[in-house]
């Protein structure tokens, strides 16, 4: 179905229109001054036909088909460690330097160094991790 000049536009059609006037004036073809009160009628425009008027006198213009540029959001996640097995690595590392602090205290309070438990807490969810990390799949999930 084609887009009528009464039909209602969308926050991407009024990015789409933004980088095609900032490309346009990069290219010279309109100044700061006009490119900044078309800036200024465009967040304010609501329909399509509007948003044509904004760009009517420049070449190539088909607001249907222009690229939007990723937001934060729809941008693909970083390469790396799947957010869920990150998150599993930082709880590994909170609760084993809360059990080493513990164990210390109680070591000085003593006034003797005893049995090193903590390690008993670290070693096998440790290994587990690990093994999640270097076997696993932990790529992010592409959306």
């Amino acid at each position: 179905m084609a887009n009528s000049p009464e039909m209602r536009a969308s926050d991407g059609d009024r990015d789409r229109v933004a980088a095609i006037l900032r490309e346009h004036t990069a290219q010279g073809r309109i100044t700061m001054d006009e490119f900044n009160e078309r800036l200024e009628n465009l967040y304010k425009s609501k329909t399509y036909g509007e948003l044509a008027k904004l760009t009517a006198d420049l070449p190539d213009v088909d607001l249907r088909h222009l690229p939007v540029k990723a937001s934060a959001a729809q941008k693909p996640a970083q390469q790396g460690m799947h957010s869920g097995l990150r998150a599993a690595w930082s709880a590994w590392a909170a609760a084993s330097g809360i059990n080493w602090v513990i164990w210390l205290i109680v070591s000085v309070t003593a006034g003797d160094l005893i049995y090193p438990w903590p390690l008993w807490v670290m070693g096998p969810w440790g290994v587990i991790l690990l093994v999640s990390t270097v076997f696993g799949n932990n790529q992010p999930k592409s959306t």
